[in-house]
C-alpha cells in the first residue's frame, strides 16, 4: 500500500517538510509519479517494531532493581 507525502507525515507524526527532506536524503524510499511522492508503507513496519522492542528493553533495564552487595566494606 502506498501513501502520499501528507499521509506518511500523519502516519509518522512528522511535518510534511521533514518527510520530504528525508526522501531527498534517501532515508525514506519513495516513488515520484510526476505529481507527488508515493511512499511504500510497509518499509516502516520493521523499523517501528524494532523501536518498540528497544523501548521495552530499555524500560526493563531501567526497572531492574540494583542488587545489594553484601561484601561492601567501609574503609574509612
Amino acid at each position: 500500500m502506498y501513501l502520499t507525502l501528507k499521509e506518511t507525515a500523519e502516519y509518522l507524526n512528522m511535518p510534511e517538510a521533514t518527510v520530504e527532506k528525508l526522501i531527498q536524503q534517501k532515508k525514506i524510499r519513495a516513488l515520484y509519479d510526476g505529481i507527488e511522492y508515493l511512499i511504500y508503507k510497509d518499509q516502516f513496519n520493521t523499523h517501528l517494531r524494532q523501536m518498540e522492542k528497544y523501548k521495552q528493553l530499555v524500560e526493563e533495564i531501567l526497572n531492574e532493581p540494583i542488587p545489594e552487595d553484601l561484601d561492601v566494606k567501609d574503609e574509612d
